[in-house]
């Protein structure tokens, strides 16, 4: 049982990193059940304290990758329109075969939702359009950070009990 939790719990976080760039899977609270997964073989003893603070984080990394592209878009003066825009945008580029899709699929979703609020102010609409994918990319950037590193403390857990494991 404790292989297929610690195959189970790698997958797991190994989904966290692919969630970072999906905005339909939670990156790191994702990375984090993984590691949640990890704890509860009988071989490496539950830490309360690590698996409370990784899921804080986790979880802060959730509600902030909601408000940063929101913040992006509203500092570069968008609206919801843009922000809507945004969200179509990259679930079209995610689907698409283009390559970079989800970036180019944020900001041309964004352009098109401001120009639809707004059609006779380009500036503002490509203005708007920017900031969305300013904090789209930033917001990304933290999600990919934590879920890499929740990966790397997966390893780092496993390599010292490996021995006791197999």
């Amino acid at each position: 049982m404790d292989i297929f939790l610690l195959i189970l719990g790698f997958l797991l976080t190994l989904v966290g990193i692919i969630g970072s760039f999906l905005p339909i899977l939670p990156g790191p609270i994702t990375g984090w059940f993984g590691l949640l997964l990890l704890h509860i073989t009988k071989i490496i003893p539950m830490n309360y304290t690590f698996l409370g603070i990784t899921l804080a984080i986790a979880i802060f990394i959730w509600i902030l990758d909601y408000i940063i592209p929101a913040l992006g878009t509203k500092r570069f003066g968008g609206s919801k329109y843009g922000m809507y825009g945004t969200t179509i945008g990259l679930i079209i580029g995610l689907l698409s075969p283009i390559p970079f899709g989800i970036l180019i699929g944020a900001f041309f979703g964004a352009l098109l939702g401001e120009l639809i609020y707004d059609s006779k102010d380009t500036n503002r609409a490509t203005k708007a359009a920017f900031g969305a994918f300013v904090g789209f990319l930033a917001s990304t950037t933290i999600k990919f950070s934590i879920a890499t590193v929740y990966v790397v403390l997966f390893i780092m857990k496993f390599w010292e009990y490996k021995a006791e494991l197999f």
